[in-house]
Order: C-alpha cells, then structure tokens, then sequence
C-alpha cells in the first residue's frame, strides 16, 4: 500500500558543530559518491571467490580455515552494520562515510600485505567494519539529499543497482588482475579505488544527523556488536561439526548477550533500535526480505561459484563470467524498478522477486549431474531479475519503514539481516550439499538439494511478506 509521506526532520547540524545550518545536500554528488563507494565495498566483499585459491597458496592456508578468508568481510559487516547505523545517525552521517571509506581503503591495502593466514582474517574482518559503515550510512545521507517520496525511489534504485554492480565486478576485476600479477595487485587496485572516493567525499557530502537528544546508546552498540560476532562465528565453526564445544557455547554466548541487549534498549533514554518497531508490519517485512535474500539468494550463489569449478570444470575466469550474467541482469532491472513506483508496493516487488527466483531455481536442478554449464544460463537470468527487484526495493524499505531520522539505523537494521542470513545460509548450503557423502555423484544429489531447499525457503519468504501488510487505520466517524 502507498507510504505515508515522510514528515520534516531536521537534517543540518547547528552552527558550531562543523557544518553550517545553511548547507544544502548535492542530490546528485551524493548520489554518484555513495553510489561508488557501496559498489567498492561489494567488489571487496566478492574479490575472494576468484582470488581464494592463490590467496590460500600464497598464505598456506589449510582447508578448513580457508573459510575465515571468506568470511572474514561478512562477519565484519554483519557484527557492525546495526550499530553503525546507529552511531551515524547520532555522529553524523557524513563523518561515519568518510571514515568507512579512509578505514576500507587503509584495511584492504593491509590485506594486501598480509603475511599469513590470521593477519589476512583480521583484515577481511576489519575491511567488513568499515563495509558497514559506509552501507548504512549511504541510505541516511541519500534520504537527506532526496526528501520527495519521488527522489528518494529514484536514489534507492539507482543505490541499490550498484550493489548488483559491485557484487558483478568484484570477482572480474579480481580476477584479471590476478592473472596479469597476483592477487595482492587486485586489493591492491580496490584499496586505490576506495580511497579517491574517500578523497572526494567530504566535497561532495553534506553533514546531517538524527535531532533526537541524549547520549548515543554505546551500551547497546557493544552488546549487540558481541552477540553478533558470536553468532556469525558460530555459524561459520559450525560448518565443521554443531555438536562441538566451541560452537554451543557461542551460540550460549550470542543468546545471553542478545538478551541484555534487550534490556539495554528497554531501560535506555535513547535506544539504538526501538524494539517497538518489530510490532509493525512494514518493519518485519523489511527485516524478513533482507533475511531471507540473504538465506536463499545470496547464500546459494556463494556456493554457485564452486558448484560450476568443482562439478563443470569451468575455469574461474569462466565462472566470474557467469556471475556476471547473473549480477548483471540484477543491475540492469534494479536500476529500471524505480518505474514500478505507485503500482507495484516494495513489498509486493520483494515477494515478486523471491518467486522468479524460486522459478529460476527450479531450471537449474539437475544441471550438475549433466556437466553442461549452459542449463545454468537461463536460471541465472530469471534469478538475476529477481535479484533486482530484491536489491531495489529492500533499501527503500529500509527508510520507509523507520522514523526519516533514524534512516541509517533501518539500513543497519536491514543489512544486518541479509548478512546474518546469508551467514546461515552458506552453513546449511554446505550442511545439505554434504549430507549424501563427498563423492562425484553423492554432491550431485546433494547439489539438486541445495536448489529445492534455496526454492522453498524463497516462496516461504514470498508467503510471509504477502502477510505482512500494514494495517489500515479505522475511519473517522
């Protein structure tokens, strides 16, 4: 159903706190440098899928730690997206992004140079810290430089095409830069990407922040910050065995400091996220879309890259090509869903999306077995479109369904659930794909499972977002 218009907020800092009150927000800077800077951070999260067998080599990783070189960025982003939210909103937005983009820029050159295994995690950890920082604050600074309902559309989309662009371009550009040099050229290169836009932000960017008053919710912000590093590093243990100690108490961990965060934000003045907001429907649908695409989409085409190499013997140049198809069409439709605005809800084109991929799902089952890679390419497109449709409504009701002024923290909040599903998601991807044994035909089975359970838990999240419609407010008399 149509959004109520958002109402005024004051968006400019007073006088004497380092940005005039009489500044004016560059729609269209802000765009362009928000933009880059989200395709940047998803090009450093993607870079690894292609990279991952030099990286390893070079750091002489063994098998099962090869996992952290993945995961590294989305613990990082997962464990802080929320509370930079937040803190961007009480800070200032602008100052949260160009300190993401310095620290991205400083942390991939360090990846770069790492020596060994757990010098290269850290790094990856810390390049997902600073990824969050500047996803959460990129939808805060974009509602302030487009306050019309028609603008803001319009910048989400765009916003949200260049995470397709930038999830489509890392493992290419990683990938040709590896094969000209080595791998370390290709962080290298991004490193080099990151910090002109870093340059050019402060320019380009106008100060705003939240006008509530009272102190920042710190308390809360390193409670949840806890709980989710134990969470996603629980996830990510568990893919070696879920009944070892490590991984339960973790999990114990994750569930006791969740708690507290709890009460934190019931007793505090001013909370980080009002746990209010998960008695209104929007609020659940924008946190149940970024969940699930993280479960089913995006945790399915973690495991694509190795389903095509392992099975399909394509080579990695090859398969980035086919990410690219798949990223591609992404882009290409997110950037034209801002014509769906005032016919099609964005809760309604979450639930569309989720079915073309359910669809195209259902078209790739039994392209393993087969060692054709082409019964993957008309899968790849639907499921490209439908990833679109995800990518250019999910950031638009990430503002629309919190306050205007909190608009960072809904972003956090959204982004949190995509990469906390997307965690999960590679754990069960892994979990089924493996239940039928190791062998050749045992992964073939276990692939055909992977695609039934990623095309039932879309349509489960298709049915739920259909329910979670805001209520009507009664009739005046």
């Amino acid at each position: 159903m149509p959004q109520p218009a958002p109402q005024p907020v004051r968006t400019h800092l007073p006088p004497g706190n380092g940005s005039p009150a009489t500044a004016s927000p560059r729609p269209a800077a802000t765009l362009a440098v928000t933009s880059a800077a989200t395709a940047v951070a998803l090009m450093t999260y993607t870079a690894p899928m292609i990279t991952l067998a030099d990286t390893a080599a070079s750091l002489h990783t063994g098998l099962s730690a090869q996992a952290w070189l993945l995961n590294g960025t989305p613990l990082g982003l997962a464990a802080l997206l929320l509370v930079a939210g937040s803190l961007a909103d009480d800070y200032g937005r602008r100052r949260a992004f160009v300190l993401g983009t310095a620290l991205l820029a400083v942390t991939t050159a360090l990846g770069a140079l790492a020596t060994n295994t757990l010098l290269f995690t850290l790094a990856r950890i810390a390049q997902g810290a600073a990824s969050a920082a500047i996803l959460a604050a990129s939808l805060g600074l974009l509602v302030h430089a487009f306050p019309s309902p028609a603008g803001r559309v319009r910048a989400t989309g765009v916003w949200g095409a260049f995470v397709s662009g930038g999830i489509a371009l890392g493992p290419v550009v990683a990938g040709a830069v590896t094969d000209l040099a080595d791998w370390r050229w290709a962080y290298g290169v991004l490193a080099l990407a990151t910090a002109v836009v870093a340059v050019l932000a402060p320019r380009a960017l106008t100060e705003s922040r939240s006008p509530r008053g009272g102190r920042p919710d710190l308390p809360g912000a390193l409670t949840l910050g806890l709980a989710l590093v134990a969470l996603l590093a629980a996830l990510t243990l568990g893919r070696d065995g879920w009944l070892r100690a490590p991984v339960g108490a973790l999990l114990v961990t994750a569930a006791v400091l969740l708690a507290a965060f709890a009460a934190i934000e019931r007793r505090t003045r001013t909370p980080m996220i009002d746990l209010t907001l998960l008695r209104r429907p929007l609020f659940l649908a924008s946190t149940a879309g970024a969940f699930f695409t993280g479960l089913a989409v995006v945790a399915l085409f973690s495991y694509v890259p190795t389903l095509v190499q392992h099975t399909m013997g394509v080579t990695a140049m090859g398969t980035a090509g086919l990410f690219v198809l798949w990223s591609g069409t992404s882009f290409v439709v997110a950037l034209q869903a801002r014509r769906l605005a005032g016919r099609v809800s964005p809760r309604h084109q979450l639930a569309a999306g989720f079915v073309l991929h359910a669809v195209a799902v259902a078209t790739m089952l039994g392209a393993a077995g087969s060692g054709d890679w082409t019964r993957l390419l008309p899968g790849l497109v639907v499921s490209g479109a439908g990833s679109g449709l995800l990518n250019a409504a999910l950031p638009l009701l990430a503002v629309d369904s919190v306050p205007t002024d909190r608009a960072a923290m809904g972003s956090g909040a959204n982004n949190t659930s995509r990469y906390i599903g997307s965690a999960a998601g590679v754990a069960l991807m892994i979990a089924v794909a493996t239940s039928t044994g190791t062998t050749r035909h045992a992964l073939d089975r276990g692939t055909n499972a992977v695609l039934v359970v990623s095309a039932a838990l879309a349509l489960a999240a298709a049915a739920l977002l259909l329910v979670l419609r805001e209520r009507r407010a009664p009739a005046a008399d």
